[in-house]
């Protein structure tokens, strides 16, 4: 990539995208600064490791996603055991193509987000547990590709598309009383 000043310049591009996905992961400001502050150095220490023509936000993804799960994974609990075997389909998504509120094939969590983008919609991303919190905060809300979060997070695509599934389902299962509440869907028959 050229000289510093052009990789800098492209690199300041990111630093918002970045942060907002730094606050996710580590969920505390402060950590997030310093973990943006970090993915920057590094960035900048490897600059000469950037091949030009590759995909820069990835780069800077995959470095903030590294440092994260070397430094901030340690620090948290242990991860929430689910069953998504058990877990209930609320189906959202029919409910919503159905009464019309969106057309075949668009996502309902995108329209929540556009339309009602809260604080319930906040919480229930921050309780995904965090391998799909990570996954759902690159894709739905800074539009990565499923190639981008596969190459960031170092992962088989499949597994990028599985941690999308099971987190769309997690937040649906979240949301459907909020939507309900909302007025975006109808309430279950009694």
């Amino acid at each position: 990539m050229g000289d510093r000043s052009q990789f800098e310049a492209q690199v300041k591009g990111q630093l918002d995208a970045l942060y907002r996905t730094a606050l996710r992961m580590t969920r505390n400001a402060a950590d997030a600064e310093d973990l943006v502050q970090d993915t920057c150095l590094k960035a900048y220490r490897y600059f000469d490791r950037f091949e030009d023509g590759s995909n820069l936000r990835a780069w800077m993804f995959k470095i903030l996603t590294n440092l994260f799960i070397n430094r901030y994974r340690k620090e948290s609990k242990a991860p929430t055991h689910l069953d998504y075997d058990e877990m209930a389909d609320y189906q959202l998504y029919g409910q919503m193509v159905d009464s019309g509120l969106i057309a075949d094939g668009e996502s309902p969590e995108r329209h929540l987000f556009d339309r009602v983008l809260g604080e319930d919609i906040e919480k229930a991303i921050d309780e995904l547990p965090e391998d799909f919190r990570i996954v759902v905060v690159m894709a739905f809300m800074e539009g990565l590709s499923y190639e981008d979060i596969a190459e960031a997070l170092g992962v088989p695509m499949g597994t990028v598309k599985s941690r999308l599934f099971r987190g769309r389902k997690l937040l649906q299962k979240s949301l459907h009383s909020y939507a309900v509440q909302a007025g975006v869907i109808g309430a279950p028959p009694s």
